[in-house]
C-alpha cells in the first residue's frame, strides 16, 4: 500500500527522478522503511524468542534434587515489557539502525529488480503467473544477497543481551552498524557475514514470489486500472 502511495505522490510532485526504474527503487526504499519501523517491535519480540536461552533451575521432588529448564521468555508481551523496562523505547527499537540500512536498499532493490524486468516482458505475458512468480523470485534472490550481511549484524544485535559472554566480562555491544560488521570479520571470518544464506535463500526467494504474484492477482481482481508503462531505454527512439 505505501509502495503505490509514494510512488504516487513521487509523480505528482514531478522530482527529478523520472518515471521509470528510479522511482521504483526509492518509492520501495520508503516502503520498506515505513513498513520497519511499524512493525520492528514485534520482529524484535520474534527473533528474542526464537534465539533465548533457557534458564537453568533446580527443583526438588520426592526428596531427589533435579534440574529442569525454564524459556527466559514465556511469550510476546513478556518480551516487549522487559525490553521497555531496560531500555524504554529504545529499547524497543534495539537494532533497527541495521534493520533499516539493510531493509531501505532490499526493499528498494526488490521493486526495482521486479518492475524493470516486468518492463521487458512482452504484453501478451504480462498477467502471466509464471511471469510473476519468476520476476518476484529473482528480485528475492538478487535483494537478499546484496543485503544480508546487514541482517546477521541487526539479529547479532537483537540477541545479544541473551547470548552470555566467556570470561564473565559482560555482554559485548556493538557501538552500530559499521562497528557491527567489522567486529563480526575480525573475529568470526567474512564468511559469517553469510552463515545461513542458503538456507535464506529457501524462505525469501519462494516468499517474494509468491507475494508479487498474489499483489498482482488481487490488483487484477479488483480491477485496479494498470499503471502506464514507460519504454525501456533501448526501445526510446
Amino acid at each position: 500500500m505505501t509502495y503505490e502511495q509514494y510512488r504516487d505522490w513521487i509523480l505528482e510532485k514531478n522530482l527529478p527522478l523520472g518515471s521509470g526504474p528510479v522511482v521504483d527503487l526509492v518509492a520501495g526504499s520508503a516502503a520498506g522503511g515505513t513498513a520497519v519501523l511499524s512493525t520492528y517491535p514485534l520482529d524484535l519480540a520474534r527473533t528474542k524468542l526464537a534465539y533465548q536461552v533457557s534458564d537453568t533451575r533446580r527443583a526438588l521432588r520426592h526428596g531427589v534434587e533435579s534440574i529442569y529448564r525454564q524459556p527466559a521468555y514465556s511469550g510476546i508481551k513478556e518480551v516487549l515489557a522487559v525490553a521497555y523496562r531496560e531500555g524504554g523505547l529504545r529499547g524497543l527499537y534495539r537494532g533497527i539502525g541495521p534493520t533499516l540500512i539493510g531493509i531501505l536498499p532490499y526493499a528498494g532493490l526488490k521493486f526495482y529488480i521486479y518492475e524493470e524486468l516486468k518492463r521487458r516482458v512482452p504484453e501478451e505475458h504480462q498477467n502471466s503467473v509464471q511471469m510473476h512468480l519468476s520476476c518476484g523470485a529473482m528480485a528475492g534472490l538478487f535483494g537478499q544477497t546484496f543485503t544480508y550481511p546487514l541482517d546477521v549484524v541487526r539479529r547479532q544485535m537483537q540477541v545479544e543481551n541473551l547470548q552470555p559472554m566467556a570470561g564473565g566480562g559482560g555482554n559485548k555491544r556493538y557501538k552500530n552498524t559499521f562497528d557491527g560488521l567489522s567486529t563480526i570479520v575480525r573475529t568470526q571470518g567474512w564468511r559469517q557475514l553469510f552463515a545461513g544464506l542458503s538456507i535464506n535463500y529457501i524462505k525469501i526467494v519462494p516468499s517474494v514470489a509468491i507475494g508479487f504474484t498474489v499483489y498482482e492477482s488481487m490488483k487484477s481482481w479488483l480491477r485496479i486500472p494498470p499503471r502506464d508503462r514507460p519504454k525501456p531505454a533501448s526501445q526510446v527512439s
